[in-house]
């Protein structure tokens, strides 16, 4: 209970530094216009004229929920919902009969002209009243259909125009909340100022719950942040452009962060880190931010994020059709970068240390030759088959250095590591690698929580047998077979003997999603998953025994 009543009074200090967010994005699904008075168009993504504003004008619109009809019940409006057409007289309800909404998940309509002072009113089905948590799913269906309807809103009255977008909610603040601020991001810095998209305000309608609702812009903030790390282009996210923007991000939380150079590197003997840090001309930069949140003395929880800013494949070069994309295999070290940031804005009772090593893999002639061998700290050889997979290689001596430094009562480390959960799972969930079933099932129940999931992949000793042994060196990076993911976590389990310790494989999720991406998110960009599934296993291992 004391932990709960810290994070309640921290939380409230914190409130007045994180106001409105303002974030954009795009949106692919079919929206359908109407003009309150029954008349309606199928659009897609073409209505920006919908809402005539001049420059600094305001435009309000409000997104409202309609759960599914059952049986012979219609359509029911959400209770703010329900407020609403009060308000408007019943024009709401009388919509969505004329129109014959059902109230299908993420299906909806934007009205025009049905209120003064709201000139747009987004009504998203929200599927099926008091949906709860569905086993075979593993999944919260009633907060994740409460992100798709309102990100589905929030999309829409965006697109119209709206600068100040009003949120119900629906039930689940905090998850509408999420929804709607992640449904309108967009990384666009790079596009001219006036075609950008327009960055709405959002506010919470109608509800007493403004805390919740603050709590979940604060992670799809984080996220968004992960996003934006993620998604920018190399030349403009280089190991020292990602110091000095973790920096930015974090500092004014009060975090701190210490850069390291290359002296420190070499001091410190991280030398499979600058094996492949040494093929480009990039200088390389190991980041540790510690965010205290508790006694000093406490054990910390200790993430380690993997920072390839951009992986060429080194001398074993990637297919030049997808070489763009790996850009964004540092979304390991900005999922961690933006974990410490929602942490340090919920208050969370515990403390956190962050090892974050940043390079890039290039082609040159002081680059890494497959073949070559390292000694590792821990005095094994790691031999370096195929360079193309270096990820182990970058994240093998940073691991060992900050488990000898901050003395974790666990480890995560979070990586874009193998193909295989590309192969496995898809874009559903990241696969997950422990040697603690207590910290597996905390992460299942994280992700079932926040939507976005992870599955659970094996660590037996089969996948050891195909990194090791070998003639000449003790662990080889590539291993043998085609389990490329259960064989990097393998990697990785040596280097972690004695400790607690998670996996997050997030390849298939934390870099650009093409297949049937979650409808708060952007097809082609990258995602900033599972940031806010690791905020949600950190606040249950600050307050276990908050409900």
């Amino acid at each position: 209970m004391m932990f709960v009543n810290r994070v309640s009074i921290a939380f409230h200090k914190n409130v007045n530094f994180y106001k409105r967010i303002r974030l954009t994005s795009s949106w692919k699904d079919d929206i359908r216009m109407s003009d309150g008075i029954g008349r309606s168009s199928t659009n897609q993504q073409v209505r920006h004229f919908a809402v005539k504003c001049d420059e600094g004008s305001v435009v309000k619109g409000v997104v409202i929920g309609v759960y599914t009809k059952e049986g012979e019940r219609e359509p029911k409006l959400t209770s703010s919902g329900e407020k609403f057409d009060d308000r408007a007289q019943g024009k709401i309800s009388d919509l969505v009969r004329e129109m014959h909404m059902k109230g299908e998940l993420g299906k909806g309509m934007v009205f025009m002209n049905v209120d003064p002072e709201f000139s747009a009113v987004a009504v998203v089905g929200l599927g099926q009243e008091g949906a709860g948590y569905n086993d075979m799913e593993m999944l919260d269906e009633g907060m994740e259909n409460a992100r798709v309807a309102s990100g589905v809103g929030a999309r829409a009255l965006q697109l119209q125009g709206v600068t100040d977008v009003f949120v119900d909610s629906m039930e689940y603040p905090e998850q509408a909340a999420e929804g709607s601020a992640l449904a309108i991001w967009r990384y666009n810095s790079n596009r001219r100022k006036q075609d950008r998209t327009q960055i709405p305000k959002l506010e919470l309608y109608d509800s007493p719950e403004v805390d919740a609702w603050t709590r979940g812009l604060f992670k799809a903030e984080s996220q968004n942040l992960a996003r934006r790390l993620s998604d920018a282009p190399a030349n403009q996210m280089t190991p020292t452009i990602f110091a000095q923007s973790t920096v930015d991000a974090l500092c004014p939380c009060g975090v701190s962060v210490d850069i390291r150079s290359m002296d420190w590197i070499e001091e410190n003997h991280l030398n499979s880190f600058l094996m492949i840090a040494k093929g480009s001309c990039e200088p390389p930069v190991v980041l540790e931010v510690n965010y205290c949140g508790t006694a000093p003395e406490d054990k910390p929880i200790l993430l380690v994020g993997k920072g390839l800013t951009y992986n060429s494949g080194g001398l074993c070069l990637h297919p030049k059709k997808c070489m763009q994309v790996y850009r964004g295999c540092m979304a390991g070290a900005a999922v961690c970068v933006a974990t410490i940031r929602a942490a340090a804005a919920l208050s969370l009772p515990l403390n956190i240390s962050a090892v974050l090593p940043l390079c890039e893999n290039m082609p040159s002639g002081m680059a890494v030759k497959p073949g070559d061998v390292i000694t590792l700290l821990n005095g094994k050889t790691m031999g370096i088959k195929d360079v193309s997979h270096a990820g182990v290689v970058v994240m093998a001596d940073p691991l060992l250095y900050a488990q000898a430094s901050f003395k974790p009562r666990l480890v995560v480390d979070i990586a874009t590591l193998g193909y295989g959960v590309c192969y496995g799972l898809g874009g559903s969930a990241a696969g997950i690698f422990s040697n603690s079933n207590f910290v597996f099932k905390q992460f299942e129940k994280a992700g079932g929580l926040t939507g976005d999931r992870v599955w659970r992949l094996p660590l037996w000793n089969y996948f050891k047998r195909l990194i090791s042994p070998n003639v000449t060196y003790d662990i080889n990076n590539r291993g043998r077979g085609p389990a490329s993911s259960c064989i990097a976590a393998a990697i990785l389990h040596e280097l972690v003997p004695c400790v607690d310790w998670a996996h997050l494989d997030i390849r298939n999720v934390g870099m650009v999603t093409q297949h049937a991406p979650l409808p708060y998110l952007l097809r082609d960009r990258m995602t900033g998953r599972p940031t806010r599934t690791i905020i949600q296993f950190l606040y249950q291992m600050a307050c276990p025994d908050n409900k």
